[in-house]
């Protein structure tokens, strides 16, 4: 081609989020490599480092569900034109829509190719069944590309992509461990994390499918059997979630460990309290496509405990085996968090799921829709 392709990324907004966070992952990667990278979204805080990295971001409501986000069709159908997309990129179901009746409008010989990348397990209905559609469909595990293929059994597995979610090394960097004052600071907020305990972490929004209440059980069964920890629930006080907080101050006292249990707002320091913590926790009840905090701490070098689910699953069992249990078994997770607290083992560095890898991917899998015949 003689001009930079231009890639176009629809999401509902750009706030904080796996969906956001690989957004401008690989917006990134195309001012990189020389394309024109433009997103489409309602706004939010990610925006200016956006803008600030060399993107371009169109302020469109993409994400309403009412029956009025129809006439935006009309003008995406524009924007595409006007913009001289190469690619079109939804990134979630209700943009996914209105990205297709806008794309279908277009003249089949000259129109953008069409890219999906399905980043959770949603309901299975035709409303979710848009994400399989796209010419090329990403799936951020193999456990999204099983997923498709046994719910919508017409999709061709030929358009299907698997390019598993990615952590930054740099970032993340193995055998990362917090200095002495940030250890201090972070005490003082939380006095109970004095004690000589090892810290157990849960990292997520205050939601029951995250598993709080297996943390907290854990936390329990473990104090049971002789074993002090302190377990810290990371980012569960949020605004509106005061009612399910005081749900978990409950379940703590009736267990015996409220005394152990730190509760905490979102914070910025994850990867320091991740890394400080001798056990990560991803103990989600509901499936999830991809478990990037086990992914995050053992790049870490933080061995992690996890239900054997759906992509948390996938990845325990390909990098840290040991970390899985059984979905729900309680003694069985009791029995390893004592196995790995005791044995001291640290995961080994690992060469898979690098944000390099997962960008380069992507841009691949744009080449070849652009090269590939037109239907």
């Amino acid at each position: 081609m003689s001009r930079p392709p231009t890639v176009v990324q629809l999401l509902p907004a750009l706030d904080a989020g796996g969906v956001e966070r690989g957004t401008l992952e690989i917006a990134a990667a195309l001012v990189a490599a020389g394309h024109r990278s433009i997103v489409i979204s309602a706004g939010g805080k990610l925006v200016a480092p956006l803008v600030a990295g060399g993107s371009e971001h169109i302020e469109l409501d993409v994400g309403r569900k009412s029956l009025g986000s129809l006439w935006r069709v009309p003008k995406l159908r524009r924007l595409f034109v006007e913009l001289g997309a190469d690619i079109v990129h939804a990134r979630s179901r209700l943009p996914a829509w209105l990205t297709w009746f806008a794309w279908r409008g277009m003249d089949a010989r000259t129109r953008p190719r069409f890219v999906t990348t399905m980043h959770g397990l949603n309901s299975v209905n035709a409303y979710s069944a848009i994400m399989a559609r796209g010419e090329r469909v990403i799936c951020v595990s193999r456990t999204v590309r099983e997923h498709i293929l046994a719910h919508y059994p017409k999709t061709d597995p030929a358009r299907l992509r698997v390019i598993p979610r990615a952590v930054d090394p740099v970032e993340f960097p193995h055998g990362h461990r917090p200095d002495g004052d940030w250890r201090k600071r972070f005490v003082a907020e939380h006095p109970t994390l004095s004690a000589s305990a090892p810290w157990l972490c849960l990292a997520g929004r205050g939601t029951r499918m995250k598993g709080h209440g297996h943390a907290i059980r854990l936390a329990a069964d473990l104090r049971e059997s002789g074993i002090e920890t302190r377990l810290i629930l990371l980012g569960v006080r949020e605004p509106g979630r005061t009612h399910y907080v005081d749900e978990l101050r409950a379940l703590a006292n009736r267990h015996g460990v409220a005394d152990a249990v730190v509760m905490t707002a979102p914070r910025r320091d994850v990867r320091d309290v991740m890394a400080a913590s001798a056990l990560v926790l991803q103990l989600s009840s509901k499936p999830e496509a991809f478990g990037r905090t086990v992914v995050e701490a053992l790049n870490l070098g933080v061995p992690v405990l996890g239900f054997d689910l759906a992509g948390v699953g996938e990845q325990l069992r390909d990098l840290f085996p040991q970390g899985a249990a059984a979905v729900g078994d309680r003694k069985a997770l009791a029995e390893r968090a004592r196995a790995l607290l005791a044995g001291g083992e640290r995961p080994a560095p690992f060469d898979r799921y690098r944000l390099e890898q997962m960008q380069a991917a992507t841009l691949a899998v744009y080449r070849e829709l652009q090269e590939a015949p037109r239907a």
